[in-house]
């Protein structure tokens, strides 16, 4: 992260304080400390694993929670085209096939039971 360089005193300096604090936070989550970090949780959770004490489930999730937050630049650059704005389709969608009513059997009367029958002696 570089520091801008002011030209003079009576300028303002940088951005808001919440923008330099958001740009802060985001260096941190996207630097070599969340790396190092993930490498930690995911080998902790690799030896719960094995040990039986996590199960498999659990131990996905952390790994995937890993890409996730590793991977959020570029998951967030392929729903922004140019900073133009969010990727449109570029064709509707097929459209859906409704089944035609009378392909449909008819059903059986609401009292009616398969076993009914199975059940009684005939002597």
């Amino acid at each position: 992260m570089a520091l801008a360089v002011q030209q003079s005193l009576f300028e303002a300096g940088g951005g808001t304080p919440m923008v330099e604090s958001a740009r802060w936070i985001e260096g941190v989550m996207l630097s070599e400390i969340a790396l190092g970090v993930c490498v930690i949780a995911v080998a902790f959770t690799g030896a719960l694993m094995l040990t039986g004490r996590l199960p498999l489930r659990e131990g996905a999730r952390v790994v995937v929670g890993c890409f996730v937050l590793l991977g959020a630049p570029v998951i967030a650059a392929g729903f922004v085209v140019d900073g133009g704005g969010v990727i449109e389709a570029s064709s509707p969608p097929p459209p859906v096939a409704v089944p035609n009513e009378s392909s449909r059997p008819n059903l059986p009367p609401a009292n009616f039971d398969p076993y009914a029958g199975a059940s009684l002696r005939e002597d």
